[in-house]
């Protein structure tokens, strides 16, 4: 539907173009950005169809689509919502035109913010299918960031999306909603908090090994000595997350007031704990389902 993905044509063969653009960080060039542009087009705008004529009403894709276009108006734009016009028409201002618009002139980060908006506020199981598409633009592209969750985020491994995807996915809400937030605070363009992204990301741990424990009170480290009653860990693999929780607890001031002498944490530290955190909580699941437990 959306074309064959790129593949490498004759003046990349022969080193007349490189075979891959220098990484797009802090930036949004004039490919990458069309590129996600005929995504919106392909699988949000040409689905449009107008009102019905007899009863007013719209049907099919265009309901999801009208809410869409309310929601960029009310939230995103913030203007009137009387102000919004149809999104197709033949004459005048139309909001496919001023959307448009916007989107080929705005700031990189704003793009970003866009896309981000559009899959939280679009009502369809197509969100999926773009955020697919998106990924695989912004691989092509060699951008900086990929969607996780529904979070533009500056991670690029496969592996690493998948873990963090698969984790935030388990059907426990408690660490669905640590693992959202931490991504939510370390994706934050303009004020990404690191240091409560680590707090949310290892709470995501506490919540999983409380569940598997039955114990709503205990903390991790209490959780970590007790896990081998539900799940078989090794004992290496229990020191090393020990030891994962002994930094959170000391370093910057994470999970305890900060002190003068504290550093605050960085995007790396953030990432990988997040990273790791998702892991460990994908193992838990499955040991837990090896032992006749299921989350």
């Amino acid at each position: 539907m959306l074309g064959r993905e790129q593949m490498v044509l004759f003046s990349q063969r022969k080193g007349y173009k490189p075979l891959k653009k220098t990484l797009q960080r802090e930036s949004v060039d004039e490919e990458l950005r069309s590129r996600l542009w005929s995504g919106l087009k392909v699988l949000i705008w040409d689905k449009w169809t107008p009102r019905d004529r007899i009863t007013g009403h719209y049907y099919g894709d265009a309901v999801d689509i009208n809410h869409l276009l309310n929601s960029y108006w009310l939230n995103f734009f913030k203007r009137p919502l009387d102000t919004r016009p149809p999104l197709f028409a033949d004459y005048g201002d139309t909001a496919h035109g001023i959307i448009r618009k916007f989107f080929f002139s705005c700031e990189w980060h704003d793009v970003y913010d866009f896309i981000e908006f559009t899959l939280k506020n679009y009502d369809s199981p197509v969100t999926e299918d773009l955020k697919t598409f998106c990924n695989r633009i912004l691989e092509s592209e060699n951008a900086a960031y990929r969607i996780v969750g529904n979070e533009v985020i500056e991670i690029t491994d496969e592996i690493e999306i998948n873990s963090v995807e698969s984790a935030i996915n388990i059907p426990l809400k408690s660490v669905s909603t640590h693992l959202k937030r931490a991504l939510e605070l370390l994706s934050d363009r303009k004020k990404p908090d690191y240091r409560n992204s680590i707090k949310e990301s290892i709470s995501a741990v506490e919540a999983c090994c409380r569940y598997l424990l039955r114990e709503q009170k205990v903390t991790l480290g209490q959780a970590l000595k007790k896990l081998k009653s539900v799940a078989a860990i090794h004992p290496a693999l229990e020191n090393g997350f020990s030891s994962i929780y002994g930094f959170t607890s000391d370093s910057g001031g994470i999970r305890h007031a900060l002190t003068e002498s504290d550093k605050a944490p960085s995007y790396a530290d953030a990432k990988f704990m997040l990273v790791a955190c998702s892991g460990f909580i994908n193992f838990l699941k499955t040991k837990a389902a090896e032992g006749g437990i299921k989350l």
